[in-house]
């Protein structure tokens, strides 16, 4: 069967609902991904978790206003002053260890509004 390059699927039972944007299946969806800028009271939390983690602990960093591609920057940048790994999840920072003090140091120097959370 020949297709022509300006028709698209409208519904197919192979792929589901259809995205009415670009013409992928819903749950492949690109253009519904895109991240919104996170809505919050403008602090950003720096805290320490062990839960999950065979009680090792990392420093995380919440309610930074930034989209992913700016979070994912700032982690990079803050991964390098603290000289340890980390990753972003679900729009919170995680920095392995303890390095909670320089995280809020680094991020006051920044302009953001920084609170120490939890214990």
């Amino acid at each position: 069967m020949h297709r022509e390059s300006n028709t698209r699927t409208v519904y197919s039972t192979d792929g589901g609902r259809m995205c009415p944007k670009c013409g992928w299946p819903i749950k492949q969806c690109a253009c519904s991904k895109q991240a919104e800028m996170p809505k919050g009271d403008g602090i950003v939390r720096v805290g320490r978790q062990t839960k999950g983690r065979k009680g090792k602990g990392v420093s995380t960093v919440s309610g930074v206003p930034l989209d992913a591609d700016g979070l994912a920057k700032l982690a990079k940048e803050l991964k390098q002053k603290c000289g340890s790994g980390g990753t972003v999840r679900d729009g919170v920072i995680e920095i392995q260890g303890d390095h909670r003090q320089k995280l809020v140091d680094e991020l006051k120097s920044r302009g953001y509004t920084v609170k120490l959370a939890g214990g």
